[in-house]
């Protein structure tokens, strides 16, 4: 269990403009969350720029906010939709990937459901590929257990070498100008666990 508590929120006003759902939410997920026996993490509950949902995050990453990479779900009225999440914006990925959560039901049903969701996620091992090149990385990422199948999360052109974005394209290696199908880069140049499989 973390030194801190579970999905504090991220700014004292998100925490007191709750509405009554998500406030049964928020309290069942942080009381469930209370009894994981996992490995910490860095976690919050907080709002996108649209305020459009209650987003709920794990970082799971090595970095200063504990992200990459960074799972959460957002709950809108009475359903939930969790994901691995943008950084910057909270969007759930397009497609979806194999860590999906969706339900529907009362703010206890989903807490119990997320609470588990992010439970299992938690227990995962987590490990970042990295590619070089000239010494400077240039690419990389994150696997969930033993799923060999994954996307970059980073892709720097001008780091990258010379050539190398129009040669995935023209392979069908880049996915909606945006991700690229880290399979086409080979293999990795260093591996790093970030967590290890909880019992």
């Amino acid at each position: 269990m973390p030194a801190d508590p579970w999905f504090v929120s991220d700014d004292p006003e998100t925490e007191a403009e709750l509405d009554r759902t998500e406030r049964a939410f928020v309290g069942a997920l942080r009381e469930r969350a209370e009894a994981w026996k996992v490995p910490p993490a860095v976690s919050w509950v907080g709002r996108p720029d649209d305020d459009s949902s209650l987003v709920a995050c794990v970082g799971l990453g090595d970095g200063p906010f504990g992200w990459p990479p960074l799972i959460g779900l957002h709950l809108t009225g009475s359903t939930v939709s969790g994901d691995h999440l943008n950084e910057h914006f909270y969007f759930l990925p397009q497609p979806r990937t194999r860590l999906a959560l969706d339900a529907t039901g009362t703010p206890q049903t989903l807490a119990a459901l997320s609470a588990d969701w992010f439970e299992r996620v938690l227990r995962m091992r987590v490990v970042r590929h990295e590619w070089y090149h000239d010494g400077r990385r240039y690419a990389d990422r994150y696997l969930f257990g033993d799923d060999g199948d994954g996307r970059c999360d980073t892709y720097i052109d001008g780091v990258a070498p010379q050539g190398q974005r129009e040669y995935l394209k023209a392979i069908g290696a880049e996915d909606t100008g945006r991700w690229i199908r880290s399979g086409a880069l080979g293999r990795p140049g260093r591996i790093v666990a970030l967590r290890h499989a909880a019992d």
